[in-house]
């Protein structure tokens, strides 16, 4: 079974989605994220996935109040990603209660991650964002020269063994997930447990997903738009 994780953007204390990581293309779906969170949980979710998209912009979290009103919420556990790029920024969102924290820009710097990865151990995860295969970082304003199946093999080795890879060019597109890619990265790195992230917007998209070997599917705007229900992912990811 597939884990499913409805995704909670957060910008200015609301819940959003951008297109394509664009922060000049946002839709904003709901003023208050904690009452979005127990609506998800009130479906069926058993994990959260949440960015702070200012944080992933500014290089240190800047929407912890809004993230601990979200835990304080909900009763399952909560990832957390978005300017985690140190110890302290690590320690303090754990202390909030989130169960995972994720690192993305961070991860580039092997040594960091590797301390972290043995201080956090499973409650770290990787986020190898990228644009055509290619790693993206800084909320997704720089594209590097770095392969994301290369930097995924360089973390697992690191001890990291979860990765949330996202596709950013079928992120918010409602068009589908890059089933090839997620695939590839599982393949790549079969000792870890990978997340698929972007695009996936239809019980088709899971259920390939799944097949293809991966851990969980994080799924934003085809929930938001009533595109794919959340009952329906849940199923289809069994």
């Amino acid at each position: 079974m597939m884990d499913i994780l409805p995704a909670i953007d957060l910008r200015g204390g609301k819940c959003v989605r951008l297109i394509q990581g664009d922060y000049d293309r946002e839709t904003v779906f709901g003023n208050e994220p904690a009452a979005m969170a127990r609506h998800w949980e009130s479906l069926g979710a058993k994990h959260l996935h949440v960015v702070d998209l200012e944080g992933a912009k500014d290089g240190e979290p800047r929407q912890l109040d809004t993230v601990a009103a979200i835990v304080r919420a909900v009763s399952i556990p909560v990832e957390l990603g978005g300017g985690i790029r140190t110890e302290a920024a690590a320690r303090h969102a754990l202390d909030l209660g989130v169960s995972r924290v994720i690192i993305g820009t961070a991860a580039l710097n092997l040594e960091t991650a590797s301390n972290l990865a043995a201080f956090l151990g499973q409650h770290l995860v990787a986020g190898i964002d990228a644009r055509d295969g290619m790693v993206a970082v800084r909320g997704w304003l720089e594209t590097t020269e770095i392969s994301a199946v290369a930097l995924a093999k360089e973390l697992v080795s690191l001890g990291l063994t979860w990765i949330v890879y996202t596709d950013i060019a079928t992120d918010g597109m409602l068009q589908g997930a890059n089933v090839a890619a997620m695939r590839e990265m599982v393949e790549t790195v079969p000792e870890a447990k990978v997340i698929a992230s972007g695009g996936v917007s239809s019980v088709e998209d899971v259920r390939t997903l799944r097949d293809a070997g991966c851990a969980g599917a994080i799924i934003g705007m085809a929930l938001y738009t009533g595109k794919l229900k959340l009952e329906d992912a849940l199923e289809a990811a069994c």
